[in-house]
């Protein structure tokens, strides 16, 4: 719950705000502050997707959506990160127009707006750092990104009131694109790995083989499958040869599945005569045993 409680209040508190930056980048005549309270609105909408995503993402497994509905969250996250990555460009653009050509700026007027900016997408941060869903890190970016960007307008803008020099003020937001620029990238390389099933990347499949090995009765383990829903959630399947109670064997594999970090698991058992037994299989099963005596 406390996710959801979390996004609604930043997309309350950006929504709000982004009109209040409308009007006060009108009454400064600052078209920075105006097009980067367009790029807040842009912010809201975002996190308002984040949010009735997230809130499906909650949804128990049903008979069309079996594995639950927590890609859903994913979505909301790839959304986000595309608007983040659309208004990092822009912002570039604009700054590199601003270097060329130069705007009169009302600066009193920018430096305090720019410290309520400041103040207010810093409570938003702060609101939305407890999540861990991939989808919550990408709006706690956003609003780490808008505190920052204040941050930076606000030194720029006391540094040009005294200087008169302006070319200070589109240097900056270029810094600020850049890293969310970068930020975003990394967040998309997290969501085509999930979408491409990989491997999760805190789990070691050849690490996960030994181990299951090494459990007193299990003679081979193959067709291991695993792979993570949101980036948190990881299930895995596989094949277990065993000629020992099934019962047993689960609970142990699954206890060690659980140690990786794997809370949902599938597991299909086999006998050894189920299958051809090759040579390499029994000397295997023989070390095994030779193994666990010295333990």
């Amino acid at each position: 719950m406390k996710t959801e409680r979390n996004i609604l209040v930043a997309f309350i508190l950006n929504l709000v705000f982004s009109v209040f930056e409308f009007i006060g980048g009108t009454i400064c005549g600052s078209v920075a502050i105006i097009s980067d309270s367009i790029h807040d609105m842009g912010d809201a909408a975002s996190i308002g997707i984040s949010y009735l995503f997230e809130e499906k993402s909650k949804r128990q497994p049903d008979d069309v959506y079996t594995y639950g509905y927590t890609r859903y969250s994913v979505i909301g996250s790839i959304i986000t990160t595309f608007i983040l990555l659309i208004g990092s460009v822009m912002v570039v653009f604009n700054s590199i127009a601003r270097i060329i050509n130069p705007v009169e700026i009302n600066y009193n007027e920018m430096i305090l707006l720019a410290i309520i900016g400041a103040i207010i997408n810093i409570l938003a941060a702060y609101f939305t750092k407890e999540g861990d869903s991939l989808n919550q890190k990408a709006v706690n970016l956003h609003m780490l990104e808008d505190a920052l960007g204040w941050i930076v307008v606000l030194i720029g803008a006391v540094v040009m009131r005294f200087t008169d020099f302006a070319v200070i003020d589109p240097i900056m937001s270029i810094g600020v694109a850049v890293f969310i620029l970068v930020n975003s990238i990394k967040n998309l390389k997290k969501i085509m790995d999930l979408f491409l099933e990989k491997t999760p990347q805190n789990i070691s499949v050849e690490d996960i083989k030994k181990h299951i090995l090494e459990i007193d009765g299990v003679i081979d383990v193959h067709h291991i499958h695993i792979r993570s829903f949101d980036g948190f959630n990881n299930y895995a399947t596989m094949h277990i040869v065993t000629d020992c109670d099934s019962k047993l064997i689960k609970s142990q594999v699954k206890e060690e599945l659980r140690e990786h970090g794997i809370c949902h698991t599938t597991l299909e058992l086999e006998n050894l005569d189920e299958e051809c037994c090759e040579i390499s299989c029994i000397t295997q099963t023989l070390n095994h045993t030779v193994h666990h005596h010295h333990h």
